[in-house]
Formats: structure tokens, C-alpha cells, sequence
């Protein structure tokens, strides 16, 4: 997986679902295993197949008009458990970001940690994108994260988003924590000895 993120370019995937939370994007008994790799399989599980286990037709992930690696979703994703295993179904699905007007803290945390970009936008913002991915399942969009921005190509709207400037660099050098510390070993064991030396 790629984890460098700069300017992403894609089609989107529609939820315009309100309050989702961590167990329907990856229900509990998928929980067991530790390595994150084949969530993607079970993301929004028990909205993606029935009790036989069969594509429910009408969700959005089984409609072949829809695509891309940003999901746009519908105000506070991501509540509920802290279970880090939703944004391991999220990254391992293929999507890069997800767009959202509210996010729960510990979610977009986790989707940070996990190279999963969350973008809030307002809630004018997010239900222009809905309405132009609604009328055009081809409609891109853009999300720029060195000037933070992201921009609704069938519209031009453009809306700034926020991010930490740490989690900001972690994402466009494709760095996760122990990485970035180990980046700048050599800066932190200076500022240490320094320190040591004026308290001394």
C-alpha cells in the first residue's frame, strides 16, 4: 500500500448515512484476527450482504456506478467503539481518505495512524458533494493536503480543512510514529544532550 499521501485525485463513494459507527463499519465478530490485512473484505459487512451472505444489491459498495478510494460520509463517522480494527477495513478496502462535516476523535485518530486521511468539511460542503456525486457518479474531486483543500470539480467549490501539522507530515512523507522519531533521532539525542548540559 502507498502510504505517501500529497494530492489526491478520485471518484468518490457515497454513504450520506448519519452516526455510523465503528461496529457497522466492521462488526465485532470480525475482530479476532491481529494483522490488518483482509478487513477490507468485511468493511460494512452486514450492510453488504444478507444472512446467506449474498451482495445486498442496493448498497453502495456493490454498485459498480460507484468507485474511488475517497468515501464520503455522512456527519459523525466513527462513533461508538475505539476499536482501531475500522480504519484497518477502510485502509485495507483501498480507500485513501474520507470526507465527512464530523468525525469522533478517537476514529480519525485511528484513521491518521493508519494513512486514511479524514477531511471535515462543512455540512454545506458535504451535502454539495453528495448532491454532484448523486446527479454524476463520475464526479472528482480533489483533495490537496499540502494546502489542505478539497475542491468539488463538478462545482468548484473549495473548502480548507484542518489538520495537525505533525499528523500533516507523517502523511506526505508516508511516515507512521516510531518512524518519524527514528527520522529525527539524531535532532532529539542533540536536543537531550543541550538540555542536559544547561541543567548540569
Amino acid at each position: 500500500m502507498e502510504r505517501k499521501f500529497n494530492i489526491l485525485r478520485s471518484t468518490a463513494v457515497p454513504l450520506p448515512i448519519e452516526n455510523v459507527d465503528t461496529d457497522q463499519i466492521i462488526p465485532a465478530r470480525f475482530l479476532k484476527s491481529t494483522s490488518k490485512e483482509g478487513f477490507g473484505n468485511n468493511l460494512f459487512r452486514d450492510w453488504r450482504y444478507d444472512a446467506n451472505n449474498n451482495p445486498v444489491k442496493d448498497f453502495v459498495l456493490n454498485n459498480p456506478k460507484y468507485s474511488g478510494s475517497i468515501l464520503v460520509a455522512g456527519k459523525n463517522f466513527g462513533c461508538g467503539s475505539s476499536r482501531e480494527h475500522a480504519a484497518w477495513a477502510i485502509a485495507d478496502y483501498g480507500f485513501k481518505a474520507v470526507i465527512s462535516s464530523f468525525f469522533a476523535d478517537i476514529h480519525k485518530n485511528n484513521e491518521l495512524n493508519n494513512f486514511v486521511l479524514p477531511v471535515v468539511v462543512s455540512d454545506k460542503f458535504l451535502k454539495s458533494l453528495f448532491k454532484s456525486i448523486d446527479n454524476d457518479p463520475a464526479t472528482m474531486i480533489t483533495i490537496d493536503l499540502p494546502n489542505q483543500i478539497v475542491i468539488n470539480e463538478a462545482t468548484g467549490e473549495k473548502e480548507h480543512f484542518d489538520i495537525s501539522p505533525y499528523k500533516k507530515e507523517c502523511l506526505m512523507e508516508g511516515l507512521d510514529d516510531i518512524e518519524y522519531l527514528l527520522k529525527n533521532k539524531k535532532a532529539i539525542e542533540k536536543f537531550e544532550t543541550e538540555r542536559a548540559e544547561k541543567w548540569n
